[in-house]
């Protein structure tokens, strides 16, 4: 069953977009051992590598290691395993650091550090990928190792990191909205405290779930730990469940998806994905669509509307669109997307499809096309590069995606996540503050247009463009495209300043 826990890590929840998840089985409590402690984790490791980015050489190391946590009688409760890289030479006072973490609950940050922004990565995610490819790292492109130190974290049980303490205890200490901002908030400043990195610029970014602890953390460092941050960046982020908590009464989780859908239909078609070309949708999205979705099934001539509309957009059948009352879930959609076809397309991207084993089923019963495919090689990578290239040895299961975590944490987690609040603070409080929420056009995980609607609501706050918001070809890991995460890459180094 651990695809399917796997399934139900989902990098968001689905139902915080107001769709239906496929459950995973709920693991049995496992037994406490009083007496049984792992090994002790190995001393950090360090090894010098190189890589080439935009013509240039750049030599750094990468050290992997642990900090601990610890309760407030210092007790260690916990073991984070964090892998950091840092350019060679002499240090440079203005050169910042980033802090990445990824999402879930439940994924390790090897996505973002062998898939996004780390100095070497392995392709996954795109159509035609596949879980047994060489899992062999290269040179990565979009790297920002040439204009920022780099520092990924994995939260407790993820990755390497784990709790110390009793099952129901670390329920309590790691696995709750505010708790794992608390202990991940400290674990930036006990590394920048080691390795005298205080006085550094230092940038956040996270993807997904990542996306919205990336906020909170800036804030809880501004205001609980005495630590100023430089910048913000969000990847596909998850930055407010609430707008879609009670989907049956408001309507904002089918006006967050609709563009995303109208997204991947344009992409089917060969229409380049553009703001330009994104116009239209959105606009019918925030007005006309919410108006006719308010007025209901009384008004004949709203729902006449709807199904014409949303059938032009999507290239669904309107005799489907009729019966979802031009509500269309997004795990329907991708059903019925590919249904002929006996495919699944992906939550992630509708466009990235994987034959379905169970074509007749009403319902789907296989995992996701990329969430699947991405497991085996990122979690075979990360173990290689880790264990035999920077030869920190540890007798443990790498977790990449982790369903335990997700099936264990906080409950209705995913309707009551937001950050936005936080986001508003650390921006009122800082005018220096720059933030940037990035997203893939086709996503339908973590809509873009829904951060669009965010943002859209937040007051001005100094110059205009403090908060920048951009789209991409692709869906929630659009960085496996060459050309977005090239752009992607270009729009950050503008974002830190650099030439």
């Amino acid at each position: 069953m651990r695809a399917y826990a796997r399934f139900a890590t989902l990098l968001l929840a689905t139902a915080a977009l107001g769709t239906a998840t496929i459950a995973a089985d709920k693991p049995a409590d496992k037994p406490a051992a009083a007496d049984a402690s792992p090994l002790p984790f190995p001393a950090d490791a360090s090894i010098r590598q190189v890589t080439h980015v935009a013509g240039k050489a750049i030599n750094y190391a990468v050290t992997v290691g642990s900090l601990p946590v610890r309760d407030a009688d210092g007790k260690k409760t916990a073991e984070v395993v964090f892998t950091a890289y840092t350019i060679d030479g002499p240090r440079n006072p203005d050169r910042p650091v980033t802090f990445a973490f990824n999402g879930g609950p439940g994924a390790a940050s090897v996505y973002l550090n062998l898939g996004a922004i780390g100095p070497k990565r392995i392709q996954f995610g795109a159509q035609g990928d596949s879980p047994s490819d060489p899992a062999r790292l290269h040179d990565n492109p979009g790297t920002w190792l040439d204009f920022t130190d780099l520092v990924f974290i994995d939260p407790v049980g993820t990755g390497f990191s784990r709790s110390l303490l009793k099952r129901d205890e670390t329920d309590k200490a790691f696995f709750m909205i505010d708790k794992d901002i608390n202990y991940l908030s400290r674990i930036v400043y006990d590394w920048l405290a080691k390795n005298g990195r205080m006085a550094s610029p230092k940038y956040i970014v996270g993807e997904s779930y990542g996306g919205y602890r990336a906020p909170a953390i800036a804030h809880a460092l501004q205001t609980d730990m005495g630590v100023g941050v430089s910048g913000v960046v969000m990847v596909s982020p998850a930055l407010d469940g609430r707008t879609a908590a009670d989907p049956d009464v408001s309507p904002m989780s089918w006006v967050a998806t609709l563009p995303s859908m109208a997204a991947a239909y344009y992409e089917r078609q060969g229409k380049p994905l553009t703001p330009a070309q994104m116009a239209e949708v959105e606009t019918y999205a925030r007005t006309d669509f919410v108006t006719d979705l308010l007025r209901g099934r009384e008004d004949p001539a709203a729902v006449d509307r709807i199904v014409q509309k949303v059938s032009g957009y999507t290239g669904l059948d309107p005799a489907f669109v009729r019966r979802a009352g031009g509500r269309i879930d997004s795990r329907a959609f991708l059903r019925e997307l590919y249904r002929d076809q006996g495919r699944l397309g992906s939550w992630y991207d509708p466009n990235v499809t994987a034959y379905d084993p169970y074509p007749w089923s009403p319902n789907q019963r296989a995992g996701d096309p990329i969430l699947d495919g991405i497991y085996a090689p990122t979690t075979s990578a990360m173990v290689d590069f880790v264990t035999n290239q920077v030869g920190w040895k540890v007798d443990a299961h790498y977790e990449a995606l982790n369903g335990e975590v997700n099936e264990r944490w906080e409950k209705g987690w995913f309707t009551r996540i937001e950050s936005a609040s936080e986001l508003r603070a650390a921006l009122a409080i800082d005018p220096k503050l720059k933030v940037m929420i990035v997203h893939g056009y086709n996503d339908l995980s973590c809509p873009y247009f829904q951060s669009r609607m965010v943002v859209a609501q937040m007051p001005d706050m100094g110059k205009p463009g403090r908060i920048q918001l951009r789209t991409y070809p692709g869906g929630h890991m659009f960085y496996s495209r060459g050309d977005s995460q090239a752009a992607f890459r270009r729009d950050v180094m503008a974002l830190y300043g650099v030439s």
